[in-house]
């Protein structure tokens, strides 16, 4: 199963679960997620379905290859680091 690590930074937002997966790609795992936890989502995806301009995601320490396709492929043990940039100052 590939684990799925959310950023604190949400959590002032709603409840950011940690969340396994049997999913092959991270299009696949932010699925099963969007399915499980629609309002998380909501903050991770844009209405096209790409990674938000504020959110990068890592898969195992890589930084995933395109914010669009989301085709990175995961292996069993695989983590998935999802965060927001932060701004201001």
């Amino acid at each position: 199963m590939a684990l799925i690590i959310f950023t604190q930074q949400l959590a002032r937002f709603l409840p950011v679960p940690q969340f396994e997966t049997d999913a092959t790609t991270l299009r696949n795992a932010l699925d099963a997620v969007a399915t499980a936890h629609p309002r998380l989502t909501a903050y991770v995806l844009d209405d096209q379905g790409r990674l938000r301009a504020n959110v990068v995601a890592f898969v195992d320490g890589r930084r995933c290859r395109d914010r669009a396709l989301l085709d990175d492929p995961l292996r069993p043990g695989s983590t998935i680091h999802i965060l927001q940039a932060l701004s201001g100052g």
